[in-house]
């Protein structure tokens, strides 16, 4: 895997700010012992999570600090109760892991504090319970601060939250992968993945996506589209409507302006379905919030505007967003099976 070199300039200054404001903070801060060192070894380990895989679930706030504190006060106690060294950090890691999995806090830094604070030095002895607050709270705090600042600052969104994907309405709805398909998958697996089910979500319709357009390469609407448009205007009446509606075998009809602007659209349950005056102007039925499309979009930005959002028909416009056009689901789906009859024949 590469990384850009926004990522590495993150990581590697990101670390650096952090690992010394940390050291700094915990050097001025009262009550530690002389002999204990400014800053403790497993932040290291955490500056990589923090700066490196910021979104990592491992690498977000209650994980961070609870990980750090809470492995270090079992480390302390496995110290306490278990005479032989060796004992003492097999126990204080293996209890700060169990501690960390039931309290959803896992870090792995965490494992490094529970070992540090088993096999104690005399410094660290000396210090007592107060070493899980200084210095280990206190660099993990203030290395946290610095993380939630630097990420933040470069563009890189932190403590991390997934993506909201749109949700799926229609036929969509009832095939479209969701959050709860990849925690039942995971699951199944029998194996935790360093990854949150909803960034997977949002992983997959990203790749869906960029497949769709490979698919279809850089086709714009414009050459799908019917440019042979029935159109009427919001005065007309709505038997005049009708009768475009029959005459031209059409279920929609766009509303334009004298500029040919798109101003509401009505359909063919809009007109037929109703106790309606036949004289009544179109402009008193029409729905006027019609979502349009410019005739250079590529075709693969159009399929969830119309599997997503349930439109049957998109009205076409141009630069001027003047109405040139029409795409209907029909067009839509002539366009994807002509690209997977190419895909079978390659």
């Amino acid at each position: 895997m590469r990384y850009s070199s926004a990522e590495l300039a993150r990581g590697t200054v990101g670390a650096l700010i952090g690992i010394a404001v940390a050291g700094a903070t915990a050097k001025v801060v009262p009550g530690g012992a002389e002999s204990l060192p400014f800053i403790v070894a497993p932040m290291g380990a955490a500056a990589v999570l923090l700066f490196a895989v910021p979104a990592s679930p491992l690498a977000q706030p209650w994980p961070v600090v609870g990980g750090n504190v809470i492995s270090t006060l079992v480390g302390l106690t496995a110290h306490w109760l278990v005479d032989d060294v060796l004992l003492a950090g097999a126990v204080g890691v293996g209890g700060a892991i169990g501690a960390m999995m039931l309290l959803r806090c896992l870090h792995p830094p965490g494992g490094a504090c529970a070992l540090l604070a088993a096999t104690a030095t005399p410094a660290i002895d000396e210090q007592g319970i107060a070493f899980a607050a200084l210095p280990v709270a206190v660099n993990t705090v203030a290395l946290l601060l610095v993380a939630i600042a630097v990420n933040n600052l470069t563009g890189r969104r932190y403590p991390h939250r997934a993506p909201a994907a749109p949700p799926p309405t229609g036929a969509a709805a009832e095939l479209a992968l969701g959050t709860a398909d990849i925690e039942s998958a995971m699951a199944r697996l029998s194996q935790r993945l360093d990854v949150l089910p909803e960034d997977v979500v949002a992983l997959v319709q990203d790749a869906e996506a960029h497949a769709l357009d490979r698919r279809l390469g850089s086709v714009p609407v414009e050459r799908v589209m019917h440019t042979d448009v029935a159109a009427v205007m919001p005065f007309e009446s709505i038997y005049r409507a009708r009768t475009v509606i029959v005459q031209r075998k059409v279920k929609t009809l766009p509303v334009v302006d004298a500029d040919r602007h798109v101003v509401g659209i009505v359909s063919i349950i809009d007109l037929f379905t109703r106790d309606l005056v036949e004289l009544e102007p179109v402009e008193s039925i029409m729905i006027r919030d019609v979502t349009t499309i410019p005739a250079s979009t590529p075709v693969a930005q159009l399929v969830p505007v119309m599997t997503q959002e349930g439109f049957k028909v998109v009205p076409v416009v141009d630069e001027e967003d003047r109405l040139v056009g029409i795409v209907t689901r029909g067009d839509l789906i002539a366009v994807l099976h002509r690209a997977l009859l190419e895909d079978r024949s390659g």
